[in-house]
């Protein structure tokens, strides 16, 4: 499976110039090929070529390499764009922000990320320095620093391309490795089902339940700091934002870490399959009052089933997704459905048997119970299509790749989506 090891390059200011300026000229070449691929309707890489390779390398001085993965860039941009339109995540056909996506070329950011083959950059483990190729020449003895275990991970499995990234003054390289699974368990002994929730990030059918509350108050709190900087909007205002930029996105990542990597080592440890919901576009088919919908569009239940998935595929364990509906109205104990069973957020009582549970798991039993049944029927899979990731860095998310998708028996999805 693909995994992608970040590292920080410490540059010096000399070294942190050229990197900027070359990072301009890519970006910059990748602007204009794609104001032509607009123009001639030409959206393939070898087509693409034909009409924009020389000229990206003399204008902007790219060495052949460099040329060639500007155009490539072009081109995975308008693929994700396409599927961005074709899944309605742009609007619907006609609305305006639909039409400004789809009727202009486009533009990458002078900073955007850059991808490196191995014959632009080249990695001394040992001396913890790299060499990348720079529209000034050669760059030699650029430092950067890893863990121990990303240094191994490195030396062991990395194959592929690397990314440069320059974000929030830092700089980056995001290397692809290669890593080996462990033999997927195909015959698991049950199943631990997951309800995602946003009070309680997860819940699991064993009873453990990983509260949000801490996170949901920083939430917040960041929101109303965000809202009183940008309404001063003064320049110390506006330093303090920026310092702040993705401080909050860094907390919920790291929670959501170290809850994946909790529930596959309980499954790992019990022999059991991993139970999902299937929260595909729950964000257009949920309905909210305004002061909810920002909690909930923070919600990053897509991530942290992601992280679960990519774990559970690397530790061998099996993952299912299940239909999610009435997970939360359905009663354990005797299977009835009833609105009315929802006594509030956090406690569920059945209005037929009269069983009363902790609401999320309620629900993560019945998550369970789901894939058990879609086990042994060998229904089909309701688990969502892999998504797609192109551009810089493309097929290079954590533990996804289509291609790499192993057979597992009917009524399951196995992780790697």
């Amino acid at each position: 499976m693909k995994l992608v090891v970040q590292v920080r390059l410490l540059p010096t200011p000399v070294q942190a110039a050229a990197l900027v300026a070359t990072l301009r000229a890519c970006n910059e070449a990748a602007t204009w090929a794609s104001e032509v691929a607009f123009e001639r309707g030409e959206f393939k890489n070898f087509a693409l070529r034909k009409f924009t390779y020389a000229e990206v390398k003399s204008r902007w001085s790219l060495g052949a390499q460099a040329a060639q993965h500007v155009i490539k860039k072009t081109c995975d941009a308008y693929a994700t764009l396409r599927a961005n339109l074709k899944a309605g995540r742009l609007g619907c056909p006609g609305s305006a922000r639909y039409r400004q996506a789809a009727e202009k070329p486009v533009a990458f950011r002078p900073d955007g990320a850059q991808p490196f083959d191995d014959r632009m950059l080249s990695w001394q483990l040992t001396e913890r320095t790299v060499s990348v190729w720079t529209t000034g020449g050669r760059m030699k003895n650029v430092v950067f620093t890893a863990s121990p275990e990303q240094l191994a991970t490195l030396a062991l499995h990395r194959k592929g391309e690397s990314d440069l990234v320059h974000r929030d003054g830092k700089w980056f390289l995001n290397a692809t490795c290669e890593v080996p699974e462990a033999p997927l368990n195909t015959v698991p002994a049950d199943f631990l089902g997951i309800d995602l929730g946003v009070v309680n990030i997860a819940t699991t059918s064993d009873g453990e339940i990983m509260a949000g509350r801490a996170l949901n108050r920083i939430r917040v709190r960041e929101r109303s700091l965000r809202a009183k900087l940008q309404k001063k909007n003064t320049p110390s205002a506006r330093r303090r934002l920026r310092k702040r930029r993705r401080k909050e996105a860094r907390r919920a990542r790291d929670i959501n870490h170290k809850i994946a990597k909790h529930v596959v080592a309980e499954a790992k440890r019990t022999d059991r399959g991993i139970a999902l919901e299937d929260l595909t576009g729950i964000r257009e088919r949920v309905r909210l009052r305004k002061p909810q919908r920002a909690t909930h569009s923070s919600w990053a239940f897509a991530q942290l089933g992601q992280f679960i998935a990519y774990k559970a595929r690397r530790a061998g364990v099996l993952v299912a997704y299940v239909d999610p509906a009435y997970t939360s109205r359905t009663c354990a104990e005797c299977g009835h459905i009833d609105r009315a069973n929802r006594a509030s957020q956090a406690r569920f009582a059945c209005r037929s048997c009269g069983f009363v549970d902790h609401a999320d798991r309620n629900g993560s039993r019945n998550i369970r119970a789901r894939a058990r049944e879609l086990w042994r029927r060998g229904a089909p899979s309701t688990a969502p299509a892999p998504p797609l990731q192109r551009g810089a860095g493309a097929g290079r998310k954590r533990g996804i790749t289509a291609s790499d998708v192993p057979l597992c028996k009917p009524g399951t999805s196995v992780t790697g989506r």
